[in-house]
């Protein structure tokens, strides 16, 4: 496993120390399960709005209670190593809800980054992040690159 994966007490002490140094903490979160040039993009966008970049992955058990019983495809140890392989990643935490809310609170991150396939007013966190006077980003959608559209043609 990555030594990117961290526990939430970890990346509180991380964030922290980052926070003190006058660096800005960027969280994002997803399945990320079969990862495509969408997550690429999201996730190098996500960076790109500060200095350190969180990504917060659904387990296998959230995945299941979110999209069903066929997925995830790919396990959360895959997922992790992948997304954690990526140069824009700096840290990586797995979660077993459906979602982060609980991660966003401790974390308090100063951007909250999510891909433009959720509109604005439904992301899990938003109103939080803005609250304590964060920046919530929505990456534009890349058309044709979702995991489900994969999936479907994959089938088809």
């Amino acid at each position: 496993m990555s030594s990117k994966l961290k526990t939430l007490d970890e990346l509180q002490a991380i964030t922290a120390s980052a926070r003190r140094q006058g660096q800005k903490v960027v969280f994002t979160n997803g399945c990320f399960d079969l990862l495509h040039r969408g997550h690429v993009r999201v996730l190098r966008a996500s960076k790109a709005l500060g200095d350190l970049l969180i990504v917060a992955l659904n387990s296998d058990r959230s995945v299941r209670t979110i999209k069903g019983s066929g997925r995830p495809v790919l396990s959360e140890i895959d997922r992790v190593e992948l997304i954690a392989a990526m140069a824009m990643v700096d840290y990586v935490t797995l979660f077993d809800e459906p979602e982060p809310s609980r991660l966003i609170e401790a974390l308090r991150p100063d951007v909250l980054t999510k891909g433009g396939d959720w509109p604005a007013d439904e992301i899990v966190g938003a109103d939080l992040v803005r609250g304590y006077g964060g920046e919530v980003v929505v990456i534009p959608y890349l058309e044709g690159f979702s995991t489900t559209e994969i999936i479907n043609r994959i089938r088809s």
